[in-house]
């Protein structure tokens, strides 16, 4: 772990597959549990290392939840890793009935999550699983922006005692700076700035960056905030955004409906009739109510208006 280079690309799932075996090195309840993708979520590693605690249960995700619960009913603390197309997508009843509901010490890992997931298409490019699972009760949900707050985050969670959801990515990225302590629900502020902020979650940090960046060009003072965890809600963090800045901008890859803008906007709302004074503009970008499809993650993120060029558009349209 200490001799990764992180300043190379990585995806966050590399991240999560060494901040793994990082903590199983310290925690000897840790079991990882895979649906056969192993080598796409970088677990293999982990089976090399610890044999007696990985289970390759197969292609049975809802079998997979099951067993996690019982081995979580005995002491074990299972991340339980899969596409997020298949996981939660095809689990969700496993997950809310056998681990929420329960409020299970159960960490579910949703790899290939997004657009970004390029050209295994619609399928596969899960982009309804923030707004499943964190509207299930007793569920933390977590999204690293690179492959070292993934590794982060999964170390964080190695700690957590309850039901969380990690979200992973499959593209390598690199530029994106974040401070070395990672804690859940608690969101980094990357740039500070003082005429709009942009709330960013996952790897598309790197797109609110560059617009910050172009921005500061244009002489606008852009905030930029780093929402890794998206439940429970930094509340203080958007709070103090809100009231000094002079508009919300929320970026992710995923739905707008239900996603990381709906929770900036529903927290926003609230407070409206209570704490702050005046309205100001929230504006959510993200994907508009489509499937996605086949094709190269920056040909997509074109198509569906998440590059630079196409978030600043909207932003000055607004």
């Amino acid at each position: 772990m200490t001799n990764t280079d992180f300043s190379q690309p990585l995806a966050t799932r590399d991240g999560f597959g060494l901040g793994l075996i990082k903590a199983a090195e310290k925690d000897p309840n840790i079991v990882v549990l895979c649906a056969d993708l192993d080598g796409s979520l970088r677990l293999r590693n982990f089976a090399k290392k610890f044999p007696q605690r990985f289970i390759q249960v197969g292609v049975a995700e809802q079998n997979l939840v099951g067993v996690a619960a019982g081995l979580a009913l005995t002491g074990k603390k299972p991340f339980i890793a899969s596409f997020a197309s298949f996981m939660p997508g095809r689990t969700y009843d496993q997950i809310r009935h056998s681990i929420a509901y329960s409020n299970l010490n159960v960490t579910i890992v949703g790899g290939h999550a997004g657009l970004a997931t390029g050209p295994d298409g619609a399928t596969h490019q899960m982009l309804e699983d923030i707004a499943m699972m964190r509207a299930m009760p007793n569920m933390t949900v977590v999204q690293p922006c690179n492959a070292e707050q993934a590794a982060q985050a999964t170390q964080a969670l190695a700690e957590y005692n309850g039901p969380a959801y990690l979200r992973l990515s499959r593209p390598k990225i690199n530029g994106i700076n974040t401070p070395k302590n990672f804690e859940i629900g608690q969101a980094q502020i990357l740039k500070q700035g003082l005429d709009i902020t942009l709330i960013a979650s996952g790897i598309v940090v790197k797109e609110a960056l560059e617009v910050a960046q172009e921005l500061a060009q244009q002489g606008i003072s852009a905030r930029v905030i780093n929402l890794h965890t998206i439940k429970p809600l930094d509340q203080q963090k958007i709070f103090n955004a809100y009231q000094e800045t002079k508009a919300i901008v929320t970026i992710e890859d995923h739905q707008i409906a239900g996603g990381v803008g709906s929770a900036v906007a529903e927290f926003i709302t609230s407070e409206l009739g209570k704490s702050l004074k005046q309205a100001k503009p929230v504006i959510r970008i993200g994907v508009e109510d489509q499937f996605g499809e086949s094709g190269e993650k920056e040909k997509l993120y074109e198509k569906y208006g998440l590059t630079k060029e196409k978030i600043l558009e909207k932003i000055k349209s607004a």
